[in-house]
């Protein structure tokens, strides 16, 4: 992109002003998705097993930590990184369990291992465009019986058809605003979104806002009951590997979205120590019992509509999510965001996903043919069926087995692997 005008190149420092400035835009990008992936995570979780409050602290500490590290010493470029949506499907199919993650925990050592060694490159190959555009929309089919949950559970008075239908407008409200706004406000849609959803969502149902639990936790509270031991449940490990197949693979587009944009030197090193970081810092979210993280791919556009391309404004941006991780109250008051509101929020967002599957299967080689529609339709439809299995035909499946044969998503996966590179496998020219 030689025409793109920068105000700040990826190594000059702003001036104080305007650094703080555009941390704080940073930092209004990065907190709602924390939030709205964070509250998800923590309801998938047994009961009593950690508070929300707490999972929320560790979430923002984590991913403080994780933007401080990229930015400083992994790819070095201005990219936000945050919980991994597809990762809720793992958690989801095992349960919440403890296994969840230490599963995390072994799935981003084997990352790291794979992209120190450069061995992640050998994996590449498998994921041609098909295999990728499959995989992105997957992600948004397998969170929709999750997605439903949160639109249709009622709330005090509030009936389940109620939500749906304030589900609906909302969600159409959004996708207005999204066409008509544009910069940093366009950036910052999902922040106003949660916002103004949930004061709307208060109102009209007359719902008294409630700031949290009766008691809050301690402000360095997430490092107690920290529990650093490894249980290992081999099919739940199978399911978080090829949800790792699909993070690596957003990870890797991520990083090279920006370089692209900024042509940054040694690029290939920075891919190298992006990849290698984020399995390491993996690692740390399966220490701390979190989901685990991954670079977000809407980074190129929020650079190009501010301008400044610095990877120094993410540092105030870091500390300041190191800083509310210490602070419970505020932790408190952004999770009461009612579910409703969550799920309509994550419609936008998987339709988003939706989309960027959609221009990889339309743009890869300029034909979209039948047969790219076969080689895409069965994995989709058996990420459905296996999605919507009432529970008490998932009860039937053999305990082992229900992470992995009842995860729609891992079904999909496997299933776009057999027809791409076994089924209608291409002849090479």
């Amino acid at each position: 992109m030689e025409h793109l005008k920068l105000k700040y190149g990826l190594d000059e420092m702003p001036p104080v002003l305007h650094l703080l400035a555009f941390s704080m835009q940073w930092l209004a990008i990065t907190i709602p998705t924390i939030i709205i992936v964070g509250k998800v995570a923590a309801g998938i979780q047994p009961e009593n097993y950690i508070d929300p409050t707490l999972y929320l602290q560790r979430i923002f500490f984590v991913v403080g930590v994780s933007l401080l590290l990229q930015t400083l010493f992994g790819h070095r470029m201005p990219l936000v990184i945050g919980p991994a949506a597809v990762l809720l499907i793992g958690i989801a199919a095992s349960e919440g369990s403890g296994s969840s993650y230490s599963a995390i925990l072994i799935c981003g050592l084997i990352l790291a291992i794979l992209g120190i060694t450069g061995l992640f490159a050998h994996l590449r190959k498998f994921f041609t465009p098909r295999v990728v555009a499959t995989t992105l929309i997957l992600i948004a089919f397998t969170l929709t019986p999750m997605i439903l949950d949160l639109i249709t559970s009622s709330v005090e008075s509030v009936s389940p058809f109620n939500n749906l239908v304030f589900s609906l407008l909302f969600v159409l409200v959004i996708f207005i605003f999204n066409k008509f706004l544009t910069g940093i406000w366009k950036s910052t849609l999902i922040l106003w979104s949660i916002i103004l959803g949930s004061l709307a969502y208060y109102f009209i149902f007359g719902i008294n806002f409630s700031w949290g639990g009766a008691e809050t936790p301690k402000l360095a509270g997430f490092f107690h009951g920290l529990d650093f031991s490894v249980s290992v449940d081999p099919g739940v490990l199978i399911s978080f590997l090829i949800c790792f197949l699909a993070l690596s693979v957003n990870d890797l587009g991520s990083i090279q979205s920006v370089g692209e944009m900024l042509k940054p030197d040694n690029m290939q090193k920075r891919i190298t120590r992006g990849i290698t970081l984020t399995g390491l810092l993996n690692v740390l979210a399966g220490m701390f019992g979190v989901i685990g993280m991954v670079n977000f791919s809407l980074s190129p556009g929020v650079i190009a509509s501010t301008g400044v391309a610095s990877r120094f404004t993410l540092i105030p941006t870091a500390l300041s999510l190191l800083l509310l991780s210490f602070l419970p109250k505020t932790i408190t008051f952004m999770g009461s965001i009612p579910s409703v509101v969550i799920g309509t929020t994550m419609i936008y967002i998987m339709c988003s996903q939706i989309g960027a599957g959609l221009i990889i299967a339309f743009n890869s080689n300029g034909v979209f043919k039948f047969e790219n529609g076969i080689v895409m339709g069965l994995p989709l439809m058996l990420s459905i069926v296996i999605s919507f299995l009432p529970q008490e035909v998932l009860n039937t499946f053999p305990l082992s087995l229900r992470p992995v044969l009842g995860n729609g998503f891992v079904i999909g996966i496997i299933a776009v692997l057999i027809m791409e590179h076994v089924i209608y496998r291409e002849k090479k020219v």
